[in-house]
């Protein structure tokens, strides 16, 4: 059986002195070593937790969804995903996609009776977050409208913007996590500016 051993850590300055990844290659090594797995080590080097798009965990899901490994390790939830929701679907592709998902802080395996349990749970948990958030968008529009303010989407607002912009909040991200990245990724705001802010999406998100 052929697993990934994802790991990650967060700023720069980590990933030019190694900090941290050494102590994820070893715990994971060890777990595949228990298993008798064939192990490839993927990095996310300088990468955010709340980034749902980043270069290695990109990889790694394309090879599990391509069938090529059958698991996918790491030695701590947050350097998977940082989020209830992101971790929620993780979860839930390793369940359609038939692989694995070990996550050893957590001691958990997807693969066992009560690791699909618990990502039941996580999935359940993450669920529940997602239909609070959208409760609370509901009523404050509701609020809005009824103190005379305009509702609608802007014209100027590509669908593929809005569209970028749903995605990473349904992973997860925070407000200033979608205006980082959406900045990083060079896309214009509903005005044509080139700055993002937390309040810029959260205007964004009023109006979709």
């Amino acid at each position: 059986m052929k697993a990934i051993g994802y790991i990650r850590v967060s700023t720069q300055e980590q990933a030019q002195s190694g900090l941290g990844l050494e102590a994820q290659v070893v715990a994971i090594r060890a777990e595949a070593t228990r298993r008798g797995w064939d192990l490839e080590i993927i990095a996310d080097e300088g990468e955010s937790g709340s980034k749902v798009d980043r270069p290695g965990l990109l990889i790694a899901k394309d090879k599990l969804a391509r069938g090529e490994v059958q698991a996918l390790i790491v030695a701590k939830q947050d350097r998977l995903m940082r989020s209830s929701l992101g971790w929620a679907q993780i979860v839930s592709q390793s369940k359609e996609q038939k692989w694995s998902l070990i996550c050893l802080d957590l001691n958990l395996d997807t693969a066992s009776p009560m690791g699909e349990c618990m990502g039941s749970i996580l999935a359940a948990v993450a669920q529940f977050e997602l239909e609070q958030i959208r409760k609370r968008t509901k009523d404050a529009l509701a609020v809005k409208k009824a103190q005379g303010y305009r509702l609608g989407r802007p014209a100027t607002m590509p669908d593929e913007t809005r569209a970028r912009i749903n995605a990473l909040r349904n992973s997860g991200v925070t407000l200033q996590g979608v205006a980082d990245t959406l900045n990083t990724e060079g896309i214009p705001t509903a005005r044509g500016g080139s700055k993002w802010y937390a309040s810029t999406v959260q205007k964004a998100i009023a109006y979709a």
